[in-house]
C-alpha cells in the first residue's frame, strides 16, 4: 500500500514481493466487468462490516466509536485483516469468490481497484454521494475504472527526494537538484569535499519486487510520458520510458548509485541514508520521523530536507502514487449505510485526526494546509506538490502478471543483464499480450 508510517511501509514491501505470486488468484477473464461493472442497492440500511488491514494507531477504533454512537441501528463492526497486504488481498479474493457477505466496506490498495472492479467484486459508486471535489484529483483517478467510480480514496502517498543539505552546502549549493543530471553533478561535487568524500551517492528501491514497478512508473512520467496511456494501453518502450530507465542505469554505471542498491527495498535504502552513507534518497515520507530521531538511531537528524523527485532532462519529476481506497463489496449488505460511512471517513475532521496520529498522507486536500498538521509535518506542502504531480501505477486487471513483467524487465537492465532498448521492447510485447 506504500503508506508513510514505517510499519505500513514494511507491510506494503512484503506485499510487493508477493503480488506477482498472487497472479494465479486472479480470474483469467481480463474483460470481466469491463465498462459495465456490478451495481449496488443503496437503499438498504443497517449494520455493516469494515474489512481493512490491522490498525496499529488505535485511531480507527475511535472513528468507529464516534460513528456507532450516532448510528445505533447502523453500527460498523471492524474486521481487522493481517498486517501484510498480500494476505489482505488473498482474503478479499477468497471472500469475493465465495460471494460472502462477511465484508461490506473494503480497504483496497490503490493498485487493486481496477482488478476488483473488472471482476465485479466491488460495486460502482454514485459520485454525487461524496465530496470528491474536496479530494486531491490524482487520488480520485486511482479509484476509477473505465472512468467510473468504484472506490473513494482515503489515504495517498508519493515518494520524495531526501537530501543532505549540509553536504550540498559544503559543495557550494543551497538548492536541491531538479533532474537526475543535476543530482549526479552534485554527487561529484560533494565527493570533492572533506565532509562528503565517502558518500555512496543516491539510492532508491531497486530490488526485484513491487518497489521497482513504482520506480519505472515514476521514471517514465519523469521523462514526460506515462507508462500506460489514458485508455490503459502500455507504452513501456516509448522514448520517454527508455530515457527514464537509462538515467538510473547511467547512475549505476558511473557509480553515482552504489551496486548494493540492487538489494534496496524501503528499509535498506532508508537505513543507508539514515546512517549517513547516502547524500540523496528517494523514498516514502515515513523516513522523515525516523531520520530525525534524536535517540541516537540517526546520524543525520536535522541535516536533511526534502523536495520533489528529480526529472529526466527538462521534464518535471513525478512519483508513482500509493495509498488506500475504500470500496463496497458486491456481496455486502446495507450498502446505503456503507456509502454514508465512507463519506464520513473522508471528511476533513477524520482525515486530519488520522494524519496527526499516523503521519499518513490524506486524500482530503485541505488537510495539507492545516496549521496543526504543518507544525508537526512541515514537509507536507512539498508532499502535496508531489502527490499533485504523481502518476498511477498500471490500473490493470491482471496486475500480478503486469507488475512481475515490469520487475523482470527493469531489474534485468539495472543488473546489467540486458540493454534498455531490448528489455523495454520485450516488456511492451509482454504487456500487450497480457491485454489481448
Amino acid at each position: 500500500m506504500f503508506n508513510p508510517s514505517r510499519r505500513s511501509v514494511l507491510a506494503a514491501t512484503a506485499a510487493g514481493a508477493a503480488v506477482a505470486g498472487l497472479a494465479a488468484c486472479s480470474n483469467d477473464n481480463s474483460k470481466a466487468g469491463g465498462a459495465s461493472g456490478a451495481k449496488g442497492n443503496f437503499d438498504e440500511r443497517g449494520p455493516i462490516t469494515f474489512a481493512t488491514g490491522k490498525d496499529t494507531s488505535g485511531k480507527l477504533k475511535e472513528f468507529l466509536e464516534k460513528w456507532n454512537k450516532d448510528h445505533a441501528d447502523e453500527k460498523v463492526t471492524l474486521v481487522e485483516l493481517p498486517e501484510s497486504a498480500d494476505e489482505q488481498r488473498s482474503q478479499f479474493i477468497n471472500n469475493a469468490q465465495a460471494k460472502s457477505d462477511a465484508y461490506t466496506v473494503l480497504g483496497l490498495d490503490v493498485v487493486w481497484t481496477a482488478e476488483f472492479a473488472a471482476q465485479q467484486w466491488v460495486v460502482e459508486l454514485p459520485e454525487d454521494k461524496f465530496k470528491l471535489d474536496k479530494l486531491i484529483p490524482s487520488t480520485v483517478d486511482t479509484a476509477k475504472y473505465f472512468d467510473k467510480l468504484y472506490a473513494v480514496p482515503y489515504t495517498t502517498n508519493a515518494e520524495l527526494l531526501f537530501y543532505r543539505k549540509d553536504l550540498l552546502q559544503a559543495a557550494g549549493s543551497n538548492e536541491p537538484p531538479k533532474s537526475f543530471e543535476e543530482m549526479y553533478q552534485m554527487i561529484e561535487a560533494i565527493r570533492g569535499t572533506e565532509e562528503g568524500k565517502d558518500t555512496l551517492g543516491f539510492g532508491s528501491q531497486y530490488s526485484k519486487y513491487e518497489g521497482i514497478t513504482v520506480q519505472l512508473t515514476g521514471l517514465a512520467k519523469s521523462a514526460g510520458k506515462d507508462l500506460f496511456d489514458k485508455e490503459g494501453k502500455p507504452q513501456a518502450n516509448s522514448n520517454e520510458a527508455k530515457a527514464g530507465l537509462k538515467a538510473v542505469k547511467d547512475g549505476f554505471d558511473k557509480k553515482f548509485i552504489p551496486e548494493e542498491a540492487l538489494t534496496y527495498k524501503e528499509e535498506e535504502s532508508r537505513q543507508a541514508f539514515q546512517d549517513g552513507r547516502l547524500a540523496f534518497l528517494q523514498n516514502w515520507p515515513y523516513v522523515w520521523d525516523l531520520a530525525n530521531a534524536e535517540d541516537g538511531s540517526s546520524k543525520i537528524n536535522g541535516k536533511f530536507d526534502v523536495c520533489p523527485v528529480p526529472g529526466i532532462g527538462s521534464a518535471e519529476g513525478s512519483a508513482a502514487l500509493g495509498g488506500l481506497n475504500y470500496a463496497i463489496s458486491a456481496f455486502g449488505k446495507n450498502m446505503g449505510t456503507a456509502i454514508d460511512f465512507i463519506a464520513f471517513m473522508v471528511e476533513e475532521a477524520q482525515q486530519k485526526e488520522w494524519t496527526l496520529a499516523t503521519s499518513q498522507a490524506p486524500a482530503n486536500a485541505a488537510v495539507y494546509e492545516d496549521a496543526d498538521v504543518l507544525e508537526k509535518y512541515p514537509f507536507f506542502t512539498t508532499l502535496k506538490e508531489a502527490i499533485d504531480k504523481g502518476t498511477s501505477r498500471p490500473q490493470a486487471v491482471k496486475y500480478g502478471d503486469v507488475t512481475q513483467a515490469i520487475q523482470e524487465a527493469t531489474y534485468s537492465v539495472l543488473s546489467g543483464e540486458k540493454e534498455v532498448d531490448a528489455s523495454l521492447d520485450e516488456l511492451q510485447k509482454t504487456l500487450e499480450e497480457l491485454q489481448a
